[in-house]
Formats: C-alpha cells, sequence, structure tokens
C-alpha cells in the first residue's frame, strides 16, 4: 500500500519524535524481559497513569520472577487490588512458576516460549520481546490499530478477521532494523499521546504529512467505530454479618466474578424488591449459604458499579444476632476483625465496605 520510501520517511520521523518526547516511565529503566512483561499485563485494558504506582509497589514486593512465583496467590492479589481484570493477577502467578519449573527461573527469551505463557498472546510476546531484546517483532493493540487504521485509510471495522490480518501485516512491514523496540514503544506512544480516538492532535503528529487520514480529513470517520457494548442490569445484595468484633468474609470460588478475592456475602436479588422481601431474601440466602441465623437489617447504601457487560446496583445490608456454625471451612467462610480484612485482598465494592466497618 505505501512505498519503502514513505516507509523509511514513517521510522525515521517516529523515532526523532519519540526521542525528543517519550514518556518517563520506570518500566523503561532496565528493560529485563521480566519488567517489561510485568508493565505489558498491568497496562493491559488499564491506562499508564493508573499503573505507575501498581508497578513501583509490585516490582518492590517481587523484584525477580522467582521471588513472584514462591509467593502466595493472596498476596499477589492483594498487591494487584484496584487495577481490576483480576485474572491478569493469576496468571501472572502461573506464568512466574512455569518460568522456574520449565526454564529455571530464567524469563524465555524465544518467542514460542513466551507465547506459551499463561496470559500472553501474540501482542504481549511481541512487546516484551522487542522491547526488551531488540527483536524484530510487530505489536498490534487497541492504540496501533487506531493509528494504523489512519494510517491505512481503513474505511471498514478494524477489527474484523481479514482487517486484523492486513493491519498485523502492516506492523510487520514497517519494522526498522534496528531499534525495534524503540519503534514499537513510539507507536503506542503516539496512538496514546496524540492520535487520539475523538479529536487528534495532528498538529502536533510528526506523521500527519504521511498520514492520508489526517490530509483528507477523516480523523472522525477512521478507525469505523466498532459496536457498543450492550450492558445487562442486575441488582445484588451484600450482607455485612456481625459478631462481636469480626466480620464475615467469605473466598469467592473458582469460576466466579472475583475468584479467590474475599468479599462480604453476596447474592442475586429481584429486581424491584421490597425493603422486607429483601430481607427475607438475604436472610434465607445467608442460611443456605453459610450455615447461620441472623436478622439482617435494611439497606444502609447502595453502589452502582459496572463489571465487564453488567451494570450493577449492589445494597448494603447489616446484619447481626448470629447463631448457629458455620457449615464450610476457614478457607471459604472466616470470621474477620477489621484489619485482618485491610490485609485480605478484596474487590473495589468490597473495600468500599469495609472501609465503612469502623463506623458500625
Amino acid at each position: 500500500m505505501h512505498d519503502r520510501k514513505w516507509k523509511s520517511a514513517l521510522r525515521r520521523k517516529l523515532l526523532k519524535w519519540f526521542d525528543e518526547n517519550q514518556r518517563d516511565l520506570p518500566w523503561r529503566k532496565n528493560k529485563t524481559p521480566y519488567r517489561i512483561w510485568v508493565s505489558e499485563i498491568m497496562l493491559q485494558q488499564t491506562q499508564v497513569a493508573t499503573v505507575i504506582s501498581y508497578y513501583n509497589r509490585f516490582m518492590k514486593r517481587f523484584p525477580t520472577i522467582q521471588v513472584l512465583a514462591a509467593a502466595n496467590e493472596s498476596e499477589v492479589l492483594k498487591l494487584w487490588e484496584g487495577l481490576g481484570y483480576y485474572r491478569r493477577a493469576r496468571q501472572m502467578h502461573s506464568a512466574a512458576r512455569a518460568v522456574v519449573e520449565l526454564h529455571e527461573g530464567r524469563f524465555p527469551t524465544d518467542f514460542d516460549n513466551v507465547l506459551a505463557l499463561p496470559g500472553v498472546g501474540r501482542y504481549t510476546a511481541g512487546a516484551i520481546l522487542s522491547i526488551s531484546q531488540d527483536q524484530p517483532l510487530p505489536i498490534l493493540e487497541g492504540n496501533t490499530i487506531r493509528l494504523f487504521a489512519r494510517l491505512m485509510k481503513m474505511q471498514a471495522d478494524p477489527r474484523t478477521t481479514e482487517n486484523q490480518k492486513a493491519l498485523w501485516e502492516f506492523s510487520e512491514s514497517l519494522l526498522p532494523r534496528k531499534r525495534c523496540g524503540d519503534f514499537n514503544q513510539a507507536l503506542m506512544e503516539l496512538g496514546s499521546e496524540a492520535c487520539h480516538p475523538r479529536r487528534p492532535k495532528c498538529l502536533i503528529c510528526p506523521l500527519s504529512g504521511l498520514c492520508p487520514t489526517s490530509i483528507q480529513g477523516l480523523q472522525a470517520q477512521i478507525p469505523v467505530a466498532s459496536r457498543k457494548t450492550k450492558y445487562e442490569d442486575i441488582n445484588e445484595a451484600v450482607v455485612v454479618v456481625q459478631k462481636d468484633n469480626k466480620f464475615l468474609i467469605r473466598r469467592c470460588l473458582p469460576g466466579e466474578r472475583w475468584e479467590n478475592l474475599w468479599d462480604f456475602p453476596r447474592y442475586g436479588i429481584d429486581q424491584g424488591c421490597g425493603p422486607d422481601q429483601l430481607r427475607t431474601q438475604l436472610s434465607e440466602k445467608l442460611k443456605q449459604q453459610t450455615g447461620l441465623t441472623a436478622v439482617v437489617h435494611r439497606s444502609t447504601c447502595q453502589i452502582k458499579h459496572a463489571v465487564t457487560r453488567y451494570r450493577i446496583t449492589l445494597d448494603c445490608c447489616r446484619a447481626d444476632r448470629v447463631k448457629g456454625r458455620l457449615k464450610h471451612s476457614s478457607e471459604t467462610l472466616k470470621w474477620m476483625t477489621v484489619e485482618e480484612i485491610n490485609q485480605a485482598p478484596m474487590s473495589v465494592t468490597g473495600r468500599k465496605i469495609a472501609r465503612t466497618l469502623v463506623d458500625m
């Protein structure tokens, strides 16, 4: 689509821009495969500004892949708390153990071996090895999909299988002979800082004179917008069960929304359920799940939040006058003090509720 002269000019202009404008990010210092891998997993579906503090804390606690592999999963999840998409943390922990077991604790530098690690796809493997080893591997993620679609003047959905293939081929065709890692970082940086989905900063973009979308004023039409996510509204309630100075906490089971994180007992409820009906429902569900009989009070607060394709309205209810014994072991259900809860990995909403316990 574009000739050698065009591609040569793009490489030159982009690398010059990156040398002058790249952000000072912690993972750009001492670019080992392990450090780049951690940053790339954290950056999946998360903004750079959010990741920085998490990355610094994570690397301080787990400076090597051996330390990460030896850690307890609950500690990994605790340090991940608030980043969301917790499956990334669990897969990272599994991958660290695989590196120790299969590669003697050395992060692999062969593409197929990196790709075989849990939670690593084609983009992530290419990013790790190009940035840390300068291997000539293409990348394709959200920012570069948008940038490439505009550079190619792609007037169709870039997320179709056919167009994804074309974008990967375009990405590979642009790779320079040297500085592949810097080039790939520059592509992502430009997409993040200038080639915005709406109102791209074409006036400061080093590639505007090479971009047919910019030249023809088609930025609002390219890339073609994907279909909007259809959200499903659901109603849930948590029960904060107090017994003396302790509260009942439940570990989410495999396959549940927040697998292996601790949460207050949480249940789906009928939409439009009245206060008395809600209390009755929750009392029954609590007894069935935990074996405890308790007096559930009316909702004290309501939290609205979104998780993947769900919009959740969450009622928070207190319960006391507890009778009976827990029907499961402490691995699933546990009485914890506020101090113990503060040390346990929890969901964002669970943590919000936990912060209110001192006032109860």
